[in-house]
């Protein structure tokens, strides 16, 4: 068996960041869309999700790690593009949770954004 990890996966509309950690929490190597060498408009694509996701990941295998849990949050669109990095680097992952916060009608919400 594999030394354990945990990988979180932040999809934001516009960035997608990733921590990969051991399995008592201290980051191991982390990545993000925008640290990956995109700017604007296409830090918001699978394709960048795929690049930062890879980067991260393949510095975690190098220090060690070779299974872990995947940790998803937010609604971007890199969501399974990240999901697919992850598998092609080649490392195992033993679960698969989302943690997005959803409101349960607590605090009043921001008023709407105006396009």
């Amino acid at each position: 068996m594999g030394v354990n990890g945990k990988v979180y996966i932040t999809a934001t509309f516009n960035n997608t960041l990733v921590t990969v950690t051991d399995a008592g929490g201290n980051t191991v190597s982390w990545g993000s869309a925008g640290a990956s060498g995109f700017k604007g408009t296409r830090k918001s694509t699978p394709f960048a999700a795929t690049t930062a996701v890879e980067a991260a990941a393949r510095k975690a295998m190098a220090s060690g790690i070779k299974e872990a849990e995947v940790y998803l949050k937010g609604p971007g669109s890199g969501r399974d593009a990240a999901l697919r990095a992850l598998k092609a680097a080649g490392m195992k992952m033993t679960l698969i949770a989302d943690v997005t916060p959803m409101a349960h009608n607590g605090a009043r919400l921001k008023k709407k954004r105006r396009v």
